[in-house]
């Protein structure tokens, strides 16, 4: 006879919910908010040479990569694989003041796309990871983050 444990027994938690940080939020708008984002980074006199010594032309991979990465932290899919953090730590070009200007463009494309509300709960997101990467290349224990890294109103 083989020892099978019954159902009641194992101590096994369900899967968490995977609710949106926003109900507005979808798929379709992701893919919006990644486009029109990154129309506007190309076009920035900073961040525009540095995403492209990095994507160097391969544009089309880097912004579905994108879109999977923001489907997983807004509509909580799972669909994102990478490791962020290593990747950007790696960037010797990048700058502690580059989070701040990234995060100023990405703040108003969200609430364009996504309205105001919406909008806001995207932004939150967005600084968390911005400050959770700064924090990783730029931060020593204790440090305080940087004002621009965070919203006056989330």
């Amino acid at each position: 006879m083989t020892d099978i444990a019954h159902p009641a027994d194992l101590n096994v938690r369900s899967a968490s919910a995977r609710t949106p940080v926003h109900p507005a939020i979808t798929a379709e708008g992701i893919d919006q908010l990644v486009e029109v984002f990154y129309c506007k980074i190309q076009a920035h006199e900073r961040l525009g040479p540095l995403f492209e010594a990095r994507v160097d032309g391969r544009w089309p991979a880097h912004l579905a990569k994108m879109k999977l990465f923001w489907q997983s932290v807004l509509l909580k899919t799972g669909d994102y694989k990478g490791k962020p953090v290593p990747v950007h730590v790696s960037q010797t070009a990048i700058r502690s003041d580059d989070y701040g200007e990234w995060l100023s463009l990405f703040r108003p494309v969200a609430k364009d796309v996504f309205g105001a509300e919406a909008g806001s709960a995207v932004v939150v997101s967005a600084e968390r990871i911005a400050q959770s990467l700064w924090l990783a290349g730029f931060g020593t224990p204790g440090c305080d983050i940087p004002a621009d890294l965070k919203s006056v109103k989330p």
